[in-house]
C-alpha cells in the first residue's frame, strides 16, 4: 500500500506537476507577451513597456556615441560604460523573453516554429545583434575592432518605434511590390558602371597612371559619376576623356532617375489601391459577425479552409491574444479566438420578419421548457440572449426571466417588437 502511494505520488510530481508548472505558467507566458509586444491599444502595462524600452534604446545610443569624445570618456567614462553594460544586460533579457514567448509573438505557428521564425526573422537578428558582439571579445580579443563595429546594430532596433505608425510598412510594400524593376534598374546601373569604368581606364591611364591605376580606380570614378556625386579626387584631363565623362555624366542622371521614378510609382499605386478599397467600402453592402470560439466549439483545431463556409461568406479577421491576424487557409482556430465573419447583405423581395420579446417575470413562458410552450408550428424560436450571451435554443432549454426571445412567428404577440431583415 505504502508502495503504490509512492509511485502515485511519485508519478503526480514528475509527470502531472511538470503539466501542471506548464499549465500554471501559460497565463504569464501570455500576459508577458502582451507586454512586450508594441502596443496600439490602451493595455497600459505594454504602453509603459514601450516607452521603458525606447528610454534604454535611446540611453544606449547616447553612451555609445559619447564614449567616442576623449573629454567626455576621460569625465563620466566609468558612468558611460556602466550604462551601457546595463542597457546590453536589457537587451539580453529582452531577447531570451522574446523567445520565451515566440508562440504569442507568431501566432499562426505554434512551438518550435514560432522560436525559429522569430530567431530568423529581421527583428530577431537585429535584437540578437545589438548585445551579442558587446560579450565576444571576452572570447576573442583580437576581433575586438571588428566586433565594436557590430553595436552600430542596436541602431536599428529604433524600427520598432514603426509599430506605432503604418509608415514603415507603406515603404516595406513599395519596395516589395517593385521589387523586381528595382532590381532591373539598379542592374542595368552596375553595367554601365562597369563598362564605362573599363572605357575610362583605357582613355586616360597613360596620361595619368597614377590616378587610374587599375579598373578600380575607373570604378570609382564611374559610381561617382553616374550616381551624379562628383568627389573630383579622380577626373579626366585628355580630351576624348573629358568628351566621354560628359556623356557618362548626363546619363548618370537619366539612370539614378529611374529607381527613384519606380518608387514614385509604386507609392501611386498604394495611395490608389488605398483610395479604391476605401471606395468600394462605401458602396458595397456588407454585413460582418463576431464569434468568439470556445473549447467546446467544432471549429477549434481546425484550419480555415476545412470550415467549408458557403461560397459568399469570408473570414474577414481572426483576432488572438490582441492581436489581429489575417487569416489564410492553412491558419488553424483556436479557443479564445475571435472571428469576423463577412458576407453580403441579405437582398430579396419579401424580407423575414422576426420578434423580440423580452421576458418579464409575469410572462407564462417564464420557467417553463421551449417544447411544452403554447405556440403555433409555424412559430419557431430561433434565438434567446440571456445575460450578453447568445444562447442557441433547443427543446430541453428552460425560459429564465429577462431572456430576450427572437422568434419567428405570423402570430400577434403583445410586447413584441418586429425586426425587419
Amino acid at each position: 500500500m505504502k508502495v503504490m502511494t509512492f509511485c502515485r505520488l511519485s508519478h503526480i510530481i514528475f509527470c502531472g506537476g511538470g503539466i501542471s508548472m506548464k499549465n500554471t505558467l501559460e497565463p504569464y507566458r501570455k500576459r508577458l507577451a502582451d507586454i512586450i509586444d508594441v502596443r496600439t491599444g490602451n493595455d497600459m502595462a505594454g504602453r509603459l513597456f514601450d516607452f521603458f524600452y525606447l528610454f534604454v534604446i535611446l540611453l544606449n545610443l547616447a553612451a555609445s556615441i559619447m564614449l567616442t569624445y576623449e573629454n567626455l570618456k576621460i569625465k563620466y567614462g566609468d558612468l558611460l560604460l556602466v550604462t551601457e553594460r546595463v542597457t546590453v544586460i536589457i537587451f539580453c533579457i529582452d531577447y531570451i523573453l522574446r523567445i520565451w514567448t515566440a508562440k504569442y509573438q507568431y501566432p499562426e505557428t505554434t512551438g518550435v516554429r514560432a522560436v525559429r521564425k522569430y530567431l530568423l526573422s529581421f527583428t530577431g537578428i537585429v535584437d540578437l545583434l545589438s548585445f551579442f558582439p558587446y560579450f565576444l571579445p571576452v572570447f576573442f580579443p583580437a576581433g575586438a575592432v571588428a566586433f565594436r563595429m557590430l553595436r552600430v546594430m542596436r541602431v536599428f532596433r529604433l524600427f520598432r518605434i514603426n509599430a506605432y505608425y503604418d509608415s514603415f510598412k507603406l515603404i516595406t510594400d513599395v519596395l516589395s511590390s517593385k521589387k523586381q524593376q528595382l532590381f532591373s534598374s539598379v542592374f542595368t546601373i552596375l553595367i554601365l558602371m562597369m563598362a564605362s569604368s573599363l572605357c575610362m581606364y583605357s582613355l586616360e591611364h597613360e596620361a595619368q597612371p597614377e590616378v587610374f591605376t587599375n579598373a578600380f580606380s575607373g570604378i570609382w570614378w564611374a559610381a561617382s559619376t553616374l550616381l551624379t556625386v562628383g568627389y573630383g579626387d579622380i577626373y579626366p584631363i585628355t580630351t576624348m576623356g573629358k568628351i566621354f565623362g560628359i556623356f557618362i555624366t548626363f546619363l548618370g542622371v537619366g539612370m539614378v532617375a529611374i529607381p527613384t521614378g519606380i518608387i514614385s510609382a509604386g507609392f501611386v499605386d498604394q495611395y490608389s489601391h488605398i483610395k479604391r478599397m476605401s471606395e468600394y467600402g462605401q458602396e458595397s453592402d456588407i454585413h460582418f459577425i463576431k464569434i468568439h470560439l470556445t473549447e467546446q466549439d467544432a471549429w477549434v483545431g481546425k484550419s480555415i479552409s476545412q470550415l467549408h463556409l458557403p461560397e459568399r461568406v469570408i473570414v474577414a479577421v481572426l483576432k488572438r491574444s490582441n492581436r489581429i491576424l489575417v487569416p489564410r487557409g492553412n491558419t488553424i482556430l483556436r479557443a479564445d479566438d475571435t472571428m469576423v465573419l463577412g458576407a453580403e447583405s441579405f437582398d430579396a423581395n419579401e424580407h423575414i420578419k422576426l420578434k423580440e420579446i423580452v421576458l418579464q417575470k409575469n410572462n407564462p413562458w417564464v420557467g417553463h421548457r421551449i417544447r411544452d410552450l403554447d405556440i403555433s408550428r409555424q412559430s419557431i424560436i430561433v434565438l434567446v440572449r440571456r445575460r450578453k450571451k447568445l444562447l442557441i435554443p433547443n427543446g430541453n432549454m428552460i425560459l429564465q426571466e429577462g431572456d430576450m426571445v427572437i422568434i419567428y412567428t405570423q402570430t400577434f404577440l403583445s410586447d413584441a417588437n418586429e425586426i425587419n431583415i
